[in-house]
Parts: C-alpha cells; sequence; structure tokens
C-alpha cells in the first residue's frame, strides 16, 4: 500500500513536471532570428545598426528574448560575402537585412529566404525587384533614389562658389545607378547654367589622373556620384581633392567625416531605421514581392570647415545655418 502510494505520487509529479514544460514551452514567445550582412564592419555601420535595432524596440521586440539578430560582416572583403550569405542560409534565419547592393546580391544568389534592403540606389536597374511598387520576388526595402538631390548639390555648390561654371564628375560605369544619376546631374547643371564633365572611376589607382584631368579642365568644383567604389576610396577622394584645392560634394556623411568638404545627401539612418517596419511585417506573414520599395524623405547637409579652411574657401554664413551637422 505504501509503496502503490509513492509510485502514484512519482507518477503525478512526472505528469506535472511534463504538463508545466509543455504550458511553459507553449507561453514562451518565439524567438525571430534576423540575419544582418555587409561589406563593411561594425566600426563603420555603428550608428545605422543602432537606428536598426531601435527601429525594432520601437516595433515591441526585445532582443534576446523576442528577437535575436546573427550579424556576418565583410569587413571591406567583398568576396566573403558568398560565404557570409551562405552561413545565414544555413542558420534558417527568418529574414535577412543586407546593408547596401554588395550584400543583397551575395544574399540573393544565396538564399530564398525574405531579403530586406537597408538601401539600394536602384534596385530595378539592379535586377532586384521587378518594379518599385511590386517587387515581385524575396526581396524587398529601401532606395535611395531621390531626383531631387543631384539639384540641391549643385544649388549649394553655386552657393559657396559664386563663379561656378564647370563641374567635374565622378561616377562608375559598372554600378546600375550611375547613368540615371548622372542624367539628373546633366539635368540639374543645365538648370543653373553650369558644365559637366563626366571622369569613370575604373579603379582607385587611376584616381590621381583623374584629377589631373579635373585640373586641365579648369574644373570649379567636384560631384562624387553613387558608388561602393568612391566609397571604399573614401580617404584618397578626400585627400586628393584637398590636394588639388578642389571643393568637393559626395554621396554619403562618410566622406566628410573622412576629410571631405560636403555632403547633401539621404540620411541613411533613417533607412535603417525604416528597415526595421519590412522585417516586423515579414515575420507577421506579410511577402516580399507584395510589399512595395520605399524612397528616401529625410536628407542631411554636412560641411566639414576644416577641410574648407585647407583649400581656403569660405562657407557662407546663410548656408552654415541650414547644415544640420558642421565639423570643426
Amino acid at each position: 500500500m505504501f509503496f502503490g502510494t509513492v509510485l502514484r505520487i512519482v507518477a503525478l509529479a512526472a505528469a506535472f513536471s511534463g504538463w508545466s514544460a509543455v504550458a511553459e514551452a507553449q507561453s514562451a514567445p518565439k524567438v525571430a532570428r534576423v540575419g544582418f550582412l555587409s561589406a563593411s564592419s561594425l566600426a563603420s555601420l555603428a550608428t545605422r545598426v543602432e537606428a536598426f535595432r531601435q527601429g525594432l524596440k520601437e516595433l515591441g521586440y526585445i532582443e534576446g528574448r523576442t528577437v535575436a539578430i546573427e550579424y556576418r560582416w565583410a569587413a571591406g572583403k567583398v568576396d566573403r560575402l558568398p560565404e557570409l550569405a551562405a552561413e545565414l542560409e544555413r542558420s534558417k534565419v527568418d529574414v535577412i537585412v543586407t546593408a547596401g547592393p554588395s550584400a543583397t546580391r551575395a544574399a540573393k544568389q544565396a538564399t530564398t529566404t525574405p531579403i530586406v534592403m537597408a538601401f539600394d540606389s536602384d534596385p530595378v536597374g539592379s535586377g532586384f525587384v521587378a518594379s518599385l511598387a511590386r517587387p515581385g520576388g524575396n526581396i524587398t526595402g529601401l532606395s535611395i533614389l531621390a531626383p531631387e538631390i543631384s539639384g540641391k548639390q549643385l544649388d549649394v555648390l553655386k552657393q559657396i562658389i559664386p563663379k561656378l561654371s564647370r563641374v567635374a564628375v565622378l561616377g562608375d560605369s559598372k554600378e546600375p545607378a550611375n547613368n540615371r544619376s548622372l542624367q539628373e546631374t546633366e539635368r540639374a547643371a543645365g538648370a543653373l547654367g553650369l558644365q559637366v564633365h563626366y571622369q569613370d572611376i575604373r579603379a582607385s589607382k587611376d584616381l590621381e589622373d583623374i584629377f589631373q584631368i579635373a585640373r586641365k579642365e579648369s574644373a570649379d568644383a567636384l560631384v562624387v556620384l553613387v558608388s561602393s567604389m568612391s566609397s571604399t576610396a573614401r580617404v584618397q577622394l578626400a585627400a586628393l581633392a584637398a590636394k588639388n584645392r578642389l571643393p568637393a560634394m559626395y554621396w554619403q556623411p562618410e566622406f566628410v567625416d573622412a576629410g571631405g568638404l560636403m555632403t547633401y545627401s539621404v540620411r541613411l539612418e533613417d533607412l535603417y531605421r525604416r528597415a526595421a517596419t519590412y522585417v516586423d511585417k515579414i515575420l507577421k506573414g506579410a511577402k516580399p514581392a507584395d510589399l512595395p520599395v520605399e524612397l528616401p524623405y529625410k536628407f542631411d547637409l554636412v560641411i566639414n570647415l576644416k577641410a574648407a579652411k585647407q583649400i581656403g574657401l569660405t562657407i557662407p554664413v546663410g548656408v552654415l545655418t541650414r547644415a544640420d551637422r558642421v565639423i570643426d
């Protein structure tokens, strides 16, 4: 009798333990797994990553409890991206966020997992989506396409260089958005009565020659179009612009932080924050094919006064007061 009672108690305890485990498993929230793929390093993208994490937090996600982010950094070695994208595919993340075209292309080739572009210069031209309104595949996200940027960039240059007449434009013909960006720059230049002289960046070793050509053509200023090539060579570009005393307008703030003169560009931190809304929708069942690619609506003017002083340029007070950030 005693042993029978003991056995019943043990059985009940075991059953209760099992029920508790099941109930606990059922009540525990599912942890969403998000992959993050970048050709750069955490150090260079820290503010953007923080913007993305903040976007998730605002949507109710708690890292370590309801969402886990798996980062893969190529640290400038673009050829590593396919391997890193494959790692994320094998780890079975629910969605992959890509930090730029190179990462998006690698993820596209390695996986059928939903992909959210934190930014791309021309998603249609890159072959990532069928159209901005109807992406049609497993990729969606945000684009930095903004035709008004070219006009604003040249207008600011005109204000700080009243006699501006000839502008050297650096681009990369291998970039899908290059032709469109150049056309928009030429159109804006025509409206301001400016001449544009385009130079294609084939490799960073050619930059010295490109600046010599710009000097021979009596360029008054330089505009650098969106390209991964120019981004990689931003320190060299800023140094050469200073050496040749050529005021330069760049396509992202990192150039100005590296010693460049100025940028009027898309606020990329805002795009990364908005990327979190795509992740949220996909985790809740939405398909990338049905989520339209969104365009930017926040822009920043950043000016480096040290770089201006280095080339003997005075920035008008009216321009400085409109700047979102000034580096002394």
